[in-house]
């Protein structure tokens, strides 16, 4: 939350002079409130300049120090901590000056309350809280007596509250923080009141409600927006931090980068130095370790300049774990520990962590990150060792940052593994305290993963296999608190590195498969264990989604106009955040199903067989359920096999159009072949004799997610269903269908949907039809079965915002993810819905998966583009299977098997 200015009461009236420094000071006060020190400074320099200089008198004086105490704040901001303390010197000599009465007392108790604020900035946080509270008990008294502002009082007892956050006390800064909304309610003062909200955001941060806190900044920002819009580049650093927390790198760069403009133009020293330490924990998260450490670099340099210490050492700590991140493993790296690093400077302060497997790209455009040269493997080593990490976690203890420090120590644990000195490792871990009450969840993960990395060092895999566990069951009951497919999809990058560990002992150990299953099935795809539940009706959130769809349609015309568009996707862009954030606190998740277990899944398959891929290190294996028995097969090098599936996804896309040259269509195809009969090879013929002719229950991993199985030529014509997991496949097959409603929908512009939906007509006479976005949502909700035939579009870098085109503009992914009960069986005849990203953990998010985390049974939908002809006959085929009786998966592989190469859909979930 922004700091506050000391408020301070209306000046009397004085005349000449002393009139023109009133005024300048209202104006500088409005600045500095509203996060524009730098033009606060300006206009109270010529304030004072205005003063009289020989025999002031009273009034004058009183003048002065008022102009000195917001002085020193603005000075403190855009300078130094040491010059605007000096400017509190001087006001508090002046007060002494003055006669003793009410005025005096007051006017005392702001300065406290001021200098308590500056001191809390700079990260002297014990010292400013023993300052607020002198403070707030001296403007209490003034407010019982009515010498003292509800302004006043509001905004030490906001500061105090947040400097109590920062200090790990959160019940006493809630307690300040009603007090000033009922304060704010009682007079009418609705930017305290935001501010207030802020900060209880920044409360259920540090206890580790990530969705409360999104919906506190989400209810301040709005009021920011109207009354102090330069605020909101400071709210966008705190958000951003929670959604750092909750893993979601990608979305807490793009706010970081936009408020880096911002701050940057204003000159706000310690919100742009906070903004870019954060920046640096989102690079870390995104693989990028030389951006980290030079954005680290950036912030340390103005927190030394500012004084502030405390603040400098965090900036220390990111920088070391870069340098970690980028050492070889046999000097020191690997990932750069869990956590980015802490960014509120005192106490047991939540720090986000976790690594992305799949980075994107900041928004083009925005030049507030700085671009550096990928620092190479092994240059980090000479900055990092244990005795190095030992000394910072020494410095860090001393300014009282316990959860850094012990951060520290645990990058010292794990350099001494590193350097082969597992009895050095076992001394530094000792000196880590236990996690406490509201120690994040970051800190948790890689203290478990600092023992477990131990415990395999001196021979001791069952141990470390139990902290593995122990710390995947702590970290599903943080996930178990998350909003929002988006929230429960990221909170796996905190988990990554200690699953990865887990299944990597069990996959190069003794081989054993069902333990090997096991662990898969603990670590990839938890969010499609919850069972969903009725969103949270929001009409905000409600018209934003309308405004998204009538902006999306704007674009897309400007864009057949060939009008520029620029300022149209700014605006859908940052339409759709702010609907991607209202998602996360109304977005609401029942209880977690429990992980299936291999009898289980034996009991289920019958005469199946389930191929389970997972890739460690750079092999790909796979676990093979069949016939009551488990095998693990290594089938080759993952990056190879992941190649291979994105050339010929390529293949596939250019054979899409209807009306390509038979001579073109003949040499794409026959690549096209190629690739399938090398892939096939790979990945099917290691398991041809354990899986024979029987259908398939595959679940992929990474890159596989992308497959048209079908294509493959050992799978032509064979039933064959996709899941996220087994737990998932499981849970959608137990399911009892229950619906009859059929809902047929066609978009526009598609001449072949006009046939395909007549002849879907006569399939089911019953079915009702719609085509607008409210009453498609309307026909889907309850459905058994439902045909969408439109054009679709995957959006790679916002994967809950792809959308099938209808005749009033796009329905979301969101939108279906949302539904009261979700259709149980859904086919989106529409190009490459099925795609998904892919976050850590295997949470594949996308059309199709947003459907299946939303209750869906089945989803049929194309992995790739696909000519508008094509899907028209495999789905002319595909129905008239299903009304013949075929199972699904069945009719679907029949449908498929005329023309694979052109007919890429797949069957998802049961």
């Amino acid at each position: 939350m922004p700091p506050t200015p000391a408020a301070l009461p209306a000046s009397p009236h004085a005349s000449s002079g002393v009139d023109v420094a009133v005024g300048l000071h209202k104006q500088a006060y409005r600045a500095a409130s509203g996060g524009r020190p730098a033009e606060a400074v300006t206009l109270l320099r010529r304030a004072l300049r205005a003063l009289p200089v020989t025999s002031p008198g009273v009034e004058a004086t009183t003048v002065r120090i008022r102009i000195l105490i917001t002085l020193s704040y603005g000075e403190a901001e855009t300078d130094s901590v040491q010059d605007g303390l000096a400017r509190l010197k001087t006001a508090a000599e002046l007060i002494t000056t003055l006669p003793e009465g009410p005025d005096a007392v007051g006017l005392r108790a702001i300065v406290k309350d001021q200098q308590a604020l500056i001191l809390h900035r700079a990260g002297r946080t014990a010292e400013a809280l023993a300052l607020y509270d002198e403070s707030v008990r001296r403007l209490e008294d003034g407010w019982a007596s009515g010498a003292v502002g509800a302004t006043t009082l509001s905004t030490a007892l906001v500061n105090r509250g947040l400097t109590n956050i920062a200090f790990g006390l959160p019940d006493a800064a809630e307690r300040d923080l009603r007090r000033v909304i009922a304060l704010a309610e009682a007079e009418d003062l609705p930017l305290m009141k935001a501010k207030a909200l802020a900060n209880l955001g920044d409360i259920a941060h540090l206890t580790g409600d990530v969705p409360r806190s999104l919906a506190y900044h989400e209810q301040a920002e709005r009021v920011f927006r109207l009354l102090a819009p330069d605020l909101l580049g400071r709210t966008r650093i705190d958000r951003a931090r929670v959604m750092l927390a909750a893993g979601l790198a990608d979305e807490a760069a793009e706010h970081l980068d936009e408020a880096l403009v911002v701050l940057r133009r204003r000159r706000v020293g310690q919100d742009l130095a906070e903004a870019e330490l954060a920046r640096a924990a989102a690079a870390l998260l995104q693989n990028d370790p030389g951006t980290a450490r030079q954005l680290a670099g950036q912030a340390q340099r103005r927190f030394r300049r500012r004084g502030s210490k405390s603040w400098a050492e965090l900036a220390s700590l990111m920088r070391m774990r870069a340098d970690f991140a980028t050492a070889t493993p046999s000097e020191g790296g690997g990932p750069g520990g869990v956590d980015p690093g802490g960014v509120n400077p005192e106490g047991a302060t939540p720090s986000p962590e976790g690594l992305v497997v799949l980075p994107t790209q900041s928004r083009a455009g925005a030049p507030d990150v700085p671009s550096s040269p990928a620092v190479a493997p092994g240059r980090g080593a000479a900055r990092v060792t244990p005795a190095r990490a030992t000394r910072l976690a020494e410095r860090l203890t001393a300014v009282g940052l316990t959860d850094e420090a012990s951060m520290a120590r645990l990058l010292a644990v794990r350099m001494a593994l590193r350097r082969g000195d597992p009895k050095a490792a076992r001394a530094l871990l000792d000196r880590v305290p236990a996690p406490g009450p509201i120690t994040p969840v970051d800190h948790r993960m890689l203290l478990r993963l600092c023992r477990a990395e131990l415990a395999v060092a001196v021979g001791e895999p069952r141990l470390a296999l139990r902290e593995a566990e122990e710390g995947l069951a702590e970290l599903g009951r943080v996930r178990d608190r998350m909003g929002g497919l988006d929230l429960l999809c990221g909170t796996a990058v905190h988990g990554r590195e200690l699953g990865e560990l887990a299944v990597g002992l069990v996959l190069d150990g003794d081989g054993d498969a069902e333990a090997a299953f096991d662990w898969l099935e603990r670590t990839r795809a938890q969010v499609y264990r919850y069972e969903p539940l009725p969103a949270i009706d929001d009409p905000v959130l409600a018209r934003r989604v309308a405004e998204s769809r009538s902006l999306s349609r704007a674009v897309q015309q400007a864009r057949l106009d060939r009008r520029p568009v620029r300022e149209l996707e700014d605006r859908l862009d940052e339409l759709q955040q702010e609907v991607a954030r209202l998602g996360w606190h109304t977005s609401v998740w029942g209880r977690p199903r429990p992980v299936c277990g291999v009898a289980e899944v034996r009991a289920a398959l019958g005469d199946r067989a389930l191929v389970s891929f997972v890739a460690h290190g750079d092999v790909l294996s796979a676990v093979v359920l069949v016939a009551g028995e488990a095998a693990l097969v290594r089938l080759g090098r993952a990056s190879e096999v992941f190649e291979a599936v994105r050339q010929l996804h390529a293949d596939v896309d250019a054979l899409a159009p209807d009306h390509l040259s038979p001579l073109v269509a003949g040499a794409v195809a026959a690549s096209a072949m190629l690739r399938a009969e090398r892939l096939d090879h790979t990945l099917m013929g290691p398991l041809a004799a354990l899986v024979g002719q029987r259908e398939l229950v595959v679940v992929p991993t990474g890159d596989l997610y992308a497959v048209p199985w079908n294509v493959l030529p050992s799978l032509h014509g064979r039933p064959i269903v996709v899941t996220p997991s087994a737990t998932a496949w499981l849970n959608a097959t137990s399911a009892r269908p229950t619906a009859t409603r059929v809902v047929l929908v066609g978009g526009p512009d598609l001449p072949e949907v006009v046939g395909e939906m007549s002849d879907l007509r006569g399939t089911y006479p019953d079915a009702v039809v719609a085509e607008a976005v409210g009453d498609v949502l309307a026909a889907l909700d309850g459905a058994r079965l439902a045909h969408l035939a439109a054009h679709g579009e995957h959006v790679a870098d916002n994967a809950l915002f792809s959308h099938l085109e209808l005749v009033d503009g796009p329905l979301f992914a969101h939108e279906a993810a949302r539904l009261r009960t979700a259709p149980e069986q859904v086919v989106l005849a529409a190009c490459s819905l099925a795609l998904s990203h892919i976050r850590p953990g295997d949470e594949a998010l996308g059309f199709a998966g947003a459907l299946l985390a939303g209750g869906s049974r089945t989803v049929v939908a194309a992995v790739n583009k696909v000519g508008d002809r094509a899907t028209a006959m495999t789905m002319a085929t595909f129905h008239k299977l299903m009304a013949d009786g075929k199972p699904l998966s069945h009719a679907l592989a029949e449908a498929t098997a005329a023309d694979p190469l052109r007919r890429p859909f797949v069957c998802f979930g049961a």
